[in-house]
């Protein structure tokens, strides 16, 4: 009974003990993401394409064009014949699951370069636009042959083709 008793009244002291100890750090380094941030910044600026240029590397069947936004944005209206790969779910193997190569040629789009739609493509604030992220992510994993469609399209704007639940 002793023996219970002396458990009973040291278990609070050792699981105060074990919440003083101190945590590792976590896997979070934002120098490391400005570094990354300032490495890219000439390399991006060199792959910001106009909508003619954008359009042309659609038509290559080596081309990917990738939409980030969430999946519900997706699944209501996207460019058609792009993929959908969630910004948040980025990891080295979701995206070797549907990059087949670091070489291959990937487009990126976001809300801000559609105009028109803000139920679909609701414009954020400039420097946090989902494109900016996209890029540094994608070439933070390795993919080199980033291209950014760099213009404002109208929805309307007919070279553009949309699919999706809300597309028409």
């Amino acid at each position: 009974m002793k023996t219970l008793i002396k458990i009973m009244i040291m278990i609070p002291f050792a699981i105060q003990a074990q919440e003083k100890k101190e945590l590792p750090k976590s896997k979070v380094d934002y120098n490391s993401f400005l570094d990354i941030s300032e490495e890219i910044l000439q390399y991006r600026e060199e792959r910001l394409i106009p909508l003619h240029e954008f359009l042309e590397y659609m038509k290559d069947e080596n081309t990917i064009l990738l939409d980030t936004r969430s999946e519900t944005a997706y699944k209501n209206k996207h460019l058609k014949g792009a993929i959908h790969i969630n910004f948040s779910d980025f990891t080295k193997n979701k995206l070797a699951k549907y990059i087949p190569s670091k070489d291959t040629r990937i487009l990126i789009y976001c809300n801000n370069n559609i105009d028109g739609d803000l139920d679909h493509f609701a414009t954020k604030m400039a420097p946090l636009a989902l494109n900016i992220p996209t890029f540094i992510n994608l070439y933070g994993y390795g993919y080199k042959n980033i291209f950014e469609l760099s213009s404002l399209v109208g929805v309307q704007d007919e070279r553009l083709q949309f699919e999706g639940a809300a597309a028409k």
